[in-house]
């Protein structure tokens, strides 16, 4: 006996239909007629639930149990995934988020979609809609968990959302908190940086959708932006979402204001040791003073166009065959700060091959230019040959501004005769000095090489960007609601607390592979029924977890965790007491 539950649509007809196929399934038996997908689906899934409804009521058994068994007759059913989803579920458990969601006020189907929800995005990035299908067809999940996603419909999945972002400032600080105990760092260094990705759609809905300057090349969609500040272990502690055409520099006051709040744990920022690091973008002269201000020490790129290098005076903080890095330091007394300019030999060969190619190709449009003034039909006359040059000038400016140019006429004709052009570079500035750029701080007290190896962790921001846009389905978004927007960005911000938890730890057992990586080495573990007829008519169902390959018992092993996740259920049903009532 099983019940179908409330939500059971196939029409009464076909009940009959279904109940013979559940029966073949659990008998072992093959189908003499062609079954509609419909009644197949249910057919495998209902037939799943009466075996481990059998196997419930019977004991643990770890004897041998001998049967003899027709081999023609193996049938492997159901495969699901298992293996990225027990490294995920267990960091999800190490991190104690179940408990604090339960502490939330989430109930036993909030918290499974939840999981759901959040390890979905890690596995299978995607939308709401591509999770809930992933959950209920290809994962193993539910099993691992013990709860059965079929009973979830689609709109249970976008309400838990709502419910992860109604609760986001208890659910970050908790993380941001566990993170910081279990890993033991010490919070010196504060991170912040922007973002922003698109999403389809015409966005009317969204008050936070607007267009802009796309860091992804799509300004033809409405845009939201991310802002997140991280420690310097890259752990996030706060996100927020801003419209999408928002000014980046008007921002950071806002976020570490809210990290300042007093409803937030004091141990989550600390004033006197975060230094601020951020770079050019946000870095304006206003925000500085701001920092300055509020007693927060900074370590920020310089947008001031000044420039200067001395070799002599300047140290190595990097060598290798690939690149290297040199930083000479000035003290700027009258602003109480410290300067160090950056020389690094890979920059100079892009800054240089960059001018070069503008350099070349505005020579190239002058010369064509002066070598027309003596031809016929091509442009002579004085007005329109100027005109012609500042046309040049504005479409190559980065090379234009370091040229001289005079044009000769010719009185009589009013045509101009000569043109004249002469390379003369501005001094200490980024194109005279390729390779060179500017870092300030407030730090005095620190040596070069740790300044800009500070400065450098900039760039794993960075790589959490594209780690949230490539990896973990941050972009597009296909929701119209602000709240929906909002929380979709957040379930991935969720999804990358536990990426970053599991890759810290296996960094330490030096596997230093990208997530993208660790997810096709984890691809290949299935849990999967294995059904077989006995020649006293029973038939033996089996479900069970395959072996883990070699790539992926070494990060299960990194990360403590047993090899085969998931129970073993043994079930045996005899053909004639297989009788079903539907």
């Amino acid at each position: 006996m099983i019940n179908l539950g409330t939500g059971f649509s196939l029409p009464r007809d076909k009940w009959s239909e279904l109940s013979s196929r559940i029966q073949e399934i659990i008998s072992g038996q093959q189908s003499f007629f062609k079954i509609s997908e419909e009644i197949e689906e249910l057919a495998q899934n209902y037939a799943a639930k009466i075996i481990q409804a059998q196997q419930k009521n019977k004991a643990e058994n770890d004897q041998p149990d001998y049967h003899e068994v027709n081999v023609n007759s193996l049938e492997m059913l159901r495969p699901r995934s298992v293996s990225c989803e027990h490294v995920e579920l267990a960091a999800f458990d190490f991190l104690e988020l179940g408990e604090k969601l339960k502490a939330l006020g989430f109930n036993g189907p909030q918290l499974a979609a939840a999981v759901g929800t959040i390890i979905g995005r890690m596995c299978q990035p995607g939308s709401e809609l591509a999770t809930h299908y992933w959950l209920r067809n290809v994962s193993g999940l539910g099993e691992l968990i013990d709860y059965d996603f079929n009973k979830i419909n689609l709109y249970k999945m976008y309400k838990v959302s709502d419910q992860l972002l109604n609760n986001k400032e208890a659910i970050e600080n908790h993380l941001y908190l566990q993170e910081k105990n279990l890993f033991g760092f010490q919070e010196t260094i504060t991170l912040y940086d922007l973002t922003n990705t698109y999403f389809e759609g015409s966005s009317k809905a969204n008050k936070l959708g607007k267009r802009g300057h796309s860091k992804e090349k799509r300004s033809d969609c409405p845009l939201v932006t991310l802002a997140l500040v991280l420690d310097s272990s890259g752990f996030p502690k706060r996100s927020k979402v801003f419209e999408g055409n928002v000014s980046e520099p008007s921002t950071l006051a806002k976020m570490i204001k809210g990290l300042e709040r007093k409803n937030l744990s004091p141990e989550l920022f600390e004033l006197s040791k975060a230094t601020i690091v951020m770079d050019a973008g946000i870095a304006t002269e206003d925000n500085i003073k701001w920092l300055k201000k509020n007693c927060y020490p900074y370590i920020v790129v310089s947008r001031k166009r000044h420039r200067e290098f001395n070799e002599d005076e300047a140290v190595v903080v990097k060598q290798d065959d690939d690149c290297t890095v040199k930083v000479q330091k000035v003290i700027d007394a009258e602003n109480d700060e410290v300067l160090l300019y950056c020389h690094s030999t890979k920059r100079e060969k892009k800054e240089q091959a960059i001018n070069d190619r503008f350099t070349v190709r505005f020579e190239g449009a002058i010369s064509k230019l002066e070598s027309g003034l003596h031809k016929k039909g091509c442009l002579k006359k004085y007005d329109k040959v100027l005109e012609k040059i500042g046309r040049l000038k504005q479409q190559y400016s980065k090379a234009a501004k370091h040229y001289k140019i005079e044009v000769s006429k010719d009185e009589k004709s009013g045509n101009a005769v000569k043109i004249l052009w002469t390379h003369q570079p501005i001094a200490d500035t980024k194109d005279s000095l390729p390779g060179v750029y500017c870092i300030r701080t407030t730090h005095t007290e620190l040596d070069e090489a740790i300044l800009w190896r500070t400065y450098t962790m900039l760039t794993d921001l960075e790589a959490v960007f594209r780690s949230l846009k490539s990896e973990l389905g941050m972009r597009p978004v296909f929701h119209q609601l602000t709240k929906r927007v909002t929380a979709h960005l957040f379930i991935s911000v969720l999804a990358y607390h536990l990426v970053h938890s599991i890759r810290y730890r296996l960094k330490k057992t030096g596997i230093n592979s990208s997530w993208s990586d660790l997810r096709k080495q984890l691809t290949g573990q299935n849990q999967i029924t294995i059904s077989m007829q006995c020649r006293d008519d029973a038939v033996v169902h089996v479900r069970k977890t395959t072996r883990p390959e070699p790539r992926q018992q070494k990060i299960y092993s990194a990360l403590g965790l047993c090899s085969l996740p998931g129970k073993t259920i043994k079930t045996i049903i005899n053909k004639s007491s297989a009788i079903m009532k539907v």
